[in-house]
């Protein structure tokens, strides 16, 4: 989940910062979720997404498709 949002965060040109005061989170919350250390609700799933202008099902299915390829 973390690495697919640093992911999209890079590929949008945003840092920890930005996206973290776009979602309304924390910053260090989200560093703690691109590392791995902590697990996004699907809350914060839903404000990090909106804050990409995507929806959260855009969002999770780039998770899956992460997951998928690791898998393999």
């Amino acid at each position: 989940m973390g690495q697919t949002i640093r992911s999209v965060r890079k590929t949008k040109g945003m840092s920890q910062e930005v996206l973290s005061g776009f979602a309304g989170i924390a910053r260090t919350h989200l560093t703690m979720i691109e590392c791995g250390t902590k697990q996004a609700n699907f809350s914060t799933i839903c404000k990090i997404a909106e804050a990409f202008d995507m929806r959260p099902s855009e969002l999770v299915r780039k998770m899956e498709e992460a997951e998928e390829k690791r898998d393999k």
